[in-house]
């Protein structure tokens, strides 16, 4: 068992280290939390150290008190042994991540006590989209689950080893490093845990408690230091600004309906939505198990908590899928051991994907030729076409061809050039960034007619472009300022004390200096 436990450790491993590194440098950063991530990460690595921005950040030059250091500290060590580009940049988040796989194993080891339905777990959340998107993105959010799982493992694995206590301490810690204050909101999920399955006595560990010292010494003394270095400056941004103003208000317009995350997960959830409902019923019918009690648990908080919040991203439901998939996980296992069921409705749903995968195939052969897309779409198509073939059989066999073909299917999509597809949405910003590099000094602040600024073009061109409106531009042509300026806009401006220094892509680069 043991033997075979360390093989599944090494396969899944392997198997999410590829899925997470394949091409991860192959497309530009994205807005917004990339770009803005990146560029305190590159101030962080290009400056000396006796000026103390790897403990003071800043971002533009200004201090950045959006979010504790830990993920920039990575990204600008990765820089100063890879350079600086879009590999080293997600590097440090896709590793976290994908280490999340092998150890979410674990986790579902313990807390189902059996390997199978861990195993289908692990494989289940190292196949689902969201989690390996974003895992791939130099964002916190991937490192924030693996460092959630860690925390879970901890507090199972304490309950036969009372030195693991000391990990839960450790994963709060770097949790809080990450991302602040949601340690409260996971903390709080896992405290209840605690008492719900019966582990109270886990309070009197004097492991935990040594943990808990440990891994808040670097939070504690970080958090100490801004405050002493800013004042209330600081804590008014990063608490209340950043971090508290998001549960009330609707910070930077980022706002939704209160069933904004249930359309996220069905947006991109399937093929395994399918059984969550099944999975979230076999948990309510098993509530006195551990597995059972930690999906419910955390799916009703971490849900309910996040839907009431007034601020909605799309990644702000990321630590939830660890939740479904120990959900999915049992139903599968429960289907493999009775071998005899009725999935009509998701045979209906296989023979859909398969026309939408020839849809595809036809799409990218004529209309955008990609070969690793149209190859996506053959492997979705035949995959989805043997997995129904085996459900009209009732043969069990089925999830596995369903893992095989999520993976694959994944795996090319994320060695495509479209695993991205946020990059559509506006102007390629290489090209301009590259323009500017050539003509403006770095660190210089640059206006544009864009409707919005670009944390990624910033990183890129290594200047600060501040978006402006057309008679703000005019103004800035009549002192020593650089514009850049959409085509269509240039005739709406008096350029004659202004130098045309280059164009490309319909943007014009002006300097009044």
């Amino acid at each position: 068992m043991i033997f075979a436990q360390k093989n599944w450790l090494l396969g899944l491993l392997i198997a999410s280290l590829c899925l997470w590194l394949i091409c991860l440098g192959n497309l530009p950063l994205r807005d917004w939390d990339e770009g803005t991530i990146a560029q305190v990460a590159h101030e962080i690595w290009r400056s000396p150290a006796e000026q103390m921005v790897w403990l003071y950040p800043t971002l533009g030059g200004e201090p950045y008190h959006n979010k504790p250091p830990l993920i920039h500290w990575l990204i600008a060590f990765a820089y100063s042994l890879g350079g600086v580009n879009e590999w080293t940049t997600r590097l440090p988040s896709a590793i976290l991540t994908a280490l999340g796989v092998p150890l979410f194993y674990l986790t579902a080891n313990l807390a189902f006590q059996a390997s199978l339905p861990a195993l289908f777990s692990a494989l289940v959340y190292m196949t689902m989209l969201p989690v390996v998107r974003h895992g791939r993105l130099a964002m916190l959010d991937g490192a924030i689950i693996t460092f959630f799982i860690f925390l879970l493992f901890c507090i199972l694995k304490s309950r036969h080893q009372r030195i693991y206590a000391l990990g839960i301490g450790v994963s709060l810690g770097l949790i809080t490093m990450t991302k602040g204050i949601i340690v409260l909101l996971l903390g709080g999920i896992s405290f209840l845990f605690i008492i719900v399955n019966q582990q109270i006595k886990l309070l009197k560990n004097l492991y935990l408690w040594l943990g808990i010292l440990l891994g808040s010494i670097l939070p504690v003394c970080w958090y100490f230091l801004q405050w002493k270095y800013y004042g209330n400056n600081f804590l008014d941004i990063n608490f209340q600004d950043q971090s508290f103003a998001r549960v009330f208000e609707s910070v930077e317009g980022n706002s939704g309906p209160i069933w904004y995350y249930l359309i996220e997960i069905i947006k991109y959830g399937f093929p395994w939505l399918f059984f969550l409902p099944g999975g979230l019923y076999l948990a309510w019918q098993q509530r006195r198990q551990t597995w059972s009690k930690l999906v419910l648990i955390g799916t009703t908080f971490y849900f309910t908590s996040i839907s009431f919040m007034s601020t909605k991203l799309p990644w702000y439901v990321m630590p939830i899928y660890p939740f479904f998939a120990l959900a999915i996980g049992a139903k599968l296992m429960e289907m493999w051991q009775i071998k005899r069921f009725n999935l009509k409705f998701f045979r209906g749903f296989l023979n859909f994907l398969i026309v939408i995968a020839l849809g595809g195939c036809i799409y990218f052969t004529y209309f955008d030729n990609q070969p690793l897309l149209i190859l996506m779409s053959i492997t979705l198509g035949i995959s989805m076409l043997i997995t129904s073939m085996l459900v009209g059989k009732y043969n069990r066999n089925f999830i596995l061809t369903l893992f095989i073909g999520m993976y694959l299917v994944l795996l090319l999509l994320m060695s495509s050039e479209s695993w991205i597809w946020e990059l559509n949405e506006a102007f390629p910003v290489k090209p301009v960034a590259e323009l500017i590099r050539q003509y403006v000094p770095a660190g210089s602040k640059i206006y544009t007619s864009f409707r919005y600024s670009r944390p990624s073009l910033d990183f890129y061109s290594n200047c600060q472009i501040i978006a402006t409106s057309i008679p703000q531009l005019q103004e800035m042509l009549d002192s020593e300022s650089y514009l850049l300026v959409e085509n269509e806009s240039l005739n709406q401006l008096n350029l004659n004390q202004g130098e045309i220094l280059g164009k490309v892509n319909g943007f014009t680069l002006v300097s009044s200096l």
